[in-house]
This record gives C-alpha cells, structure tokens and sequence, in this order.
C-alpha cells in the first residue's frame, strides 16, 4: 500500500543522531512534515533554518517546524527518539543505562499523551533496554513502539562481507541479531546467497565470518574513539525504517522488541527480525539458529536481562 497523503515525521532529540536522521529523510522526499523537537528551542530553530535553505534545491518539498512543545506532535505517523546522553570513548551502550532510562521516564508518557497512534522509534542508547522499559511505562506499545536494534550492525556486517566477497550487499542476507552492543551476535549457519550457503561460497569460511563480526562489533568505538559520535549510517537506517512504515511495505529487519516465549525466552527486549509496516512490528519472525547461534542468542539474553527490570 501507497501512503498518499500527509506523513509528520518528529524527530525527539536535535543532536547528531536526531539531526542526521532528520536530514537523511529530507532529502529522501518521503515526510510531507519534520517536527524537530528539542528542550533547547533555539538551537531546534538553528536547524530548521539549516534545513530549510536546503528546500529550494530539492524535488520535494518538506514542511520543516521546531518546538520544545509536546502539543506540536500530534497526528505524526512516527516519532523518531534519540534524546539522552551519547556515548563516549571508553564507554559501553550499557554505561548509559541510568540516565537514559530517567530521561525516557520524563518524555516518554508526555510523548504518547500527545500521540497516542504514532509509531514511535527508539534509537537512543541503551535501545534494548529503552525499549524494554518503553513497554513497560506505555500501555499499548505492543509494535508500535520498537527500537532500532540491530539493522545498523547487520548493514556493517553485510558491508565488511561483501568487501570479501566481491557481491553487493543487498544480496547478502546474514543478520546481527540479539543486542545492540558486546554481547550481539552473527546469524549466518544458514544463510544463503544465490541459493548456496554461505560458508559453501569459494573464500567464506568461519574465520572469515568471524573477522567479518569483529570489524562489525569493533566498529562504533573505532568511530567514536576518532570523531566522537556516529550518525551518518544511523541517519540512513532511520530513513529506511520510516521508509517502510511510510509505504507499509512488509520488509523484514532485524528490530529490538519484548521477547514473548520467542525462542523460549521472555521478559528482555533485544533485536529478532521483524515485518514492518505502516503500524509498526507487525510479527517476530522466527530464525533457523544453529546450536552455537542459539547458545549466542542466550548469552545475549543473560546480559541484557538484569537491566530489564
């Protein structure tokens, strides 16, 4: 399904991330609308003024508002949050937990009292745990609220493959699944390219892989330790997300919900892949895990369970 008429997008949070993401989906022409939406009104009005002097050279044309007000969030189709504190070199997703959690406490329920139908995307750090802790402050988040999770670990991990592998990455369909952070994990006993299995292709092999998942797991502390933060990849997987809501296109990805009884675990969120649409995850979809997978997924549970509280 086309979605034909009016698509708000608010982004929550006017830093790096929030900004990158709120430029990436400009300039992809699918909002109609972009609320930027941050405590600090004047440097929210400083990017929309950035923003909009970008208008006259693009196809489409955005409605671009700034605000530090929640009633400017009503009737959006998705909230895009990344307010908190980042990430610092030398820190761990799992280091931010304390304040990030306080500070999702505080917007989170202001949030939803003014958009209760929006989808609302959580790309903040500790997102596992936000997300978990999401669902347990807003009573029908169930899909609608989700976080981002593993969709940018699984674009880095298909990327380093297919530097290997000499094929485009689109074709590669290994995952990153558990959480976004040092305990996640890759998905790839199973996986095929062009109807052969991964590790049957000439030059694959485990070592290979595992490489591959060491470059991906290495990667966000490489960046932050050289240029402080990422963003401009973040930016893009936002912007396919809203994308896929935007369309209700039914696209699996890898997406950090509540675990119910999926795989035999509950009460944790972390990411699985999932079908997208306009309304949000509409389904878990179970993964073929290999014995070592399974038993990864599990160390991925444990390490996120005692924060999901």
């Amino acid at each position: 399904m086309t979605n034909t008429g009016s698509f708000k997008v608010v982004v929550v949070g006017c830093g790096k991330v929030g900004m990158t993401a709120a430029y990436a989906m400009m300039l992809s022409g699918t909002p109609t609308d972009i609320v930027l939406f941050d405590r600090n009104i004047e440097k929210a009005t400083g990017e929309k003024l950035d923003l909009e002097h970008a208008l006259s050279l693009l196809s489409s044309y955005v409605n671009i508002v700034a605000t530090d007000n929640y009633g400017d969030l009503a009737d959006a189709k998705l909230i895009v949050y990344t307010a908190g504190v980042s990430q610092q070199p030398g820190q761990t997703r799992l280091d931010l937990v304390s304040t990030n959690k306080k500070i999702l406490l505080e917007m989170l329920p202001k949030i939803d009292q003014a958009a209760p139908k929006s989808v609302i995307l959580l790309v903040a750090n500790p997102v596992d745990i936000l997300t978990y802790y999401a669902h347990q402050l807003i009573s029908n988040a169930n899909g609608r609220i989700f976080g981002s999770g593993t969709l940018l670990d699984t674009a880095r991990f298909r990327f380093y493959l297919s530097e290997i592998l000499k094929i485009n990455p689109h074709s590669i369909h290994a995952y990153i699944l558990g959480e976004h952070g040092d305990s996640s994990f890759p998905v790839y006993a199973n996986t095929t390219i062009g109807g052969q299995k991964l590790l049957e292709v000439p030059g694959m092999s485990e070592g290979v892989i595992v490489d591959a998942y060491q470059k991906t797991r290495e990667a966000a502390y490489k960046i932050i330790e050289t240029k402080g933060a990422t963003y401009y990849a973040i930016g893009v997987v936002v912007t396919k997300i809203m994308q896929a809501i935007f369309s209700d296109s039914k696209t699996i990805y890898p997406l950090s919900v509540p675990l119910v009884n999926y795989q035999g675990f509950s009460g944790v969120a972390l990411s699985v892949p999932c079908i997208l649409g306009e309304g949000g995850v509409e389904k878990a979809m179970e993964v073929d895990l290999s014995v070592a997978e399974k038993a990864a997924f599990e160390k991925s549970v444990a390490a996120l369970k005692p924060y999901s509280v």
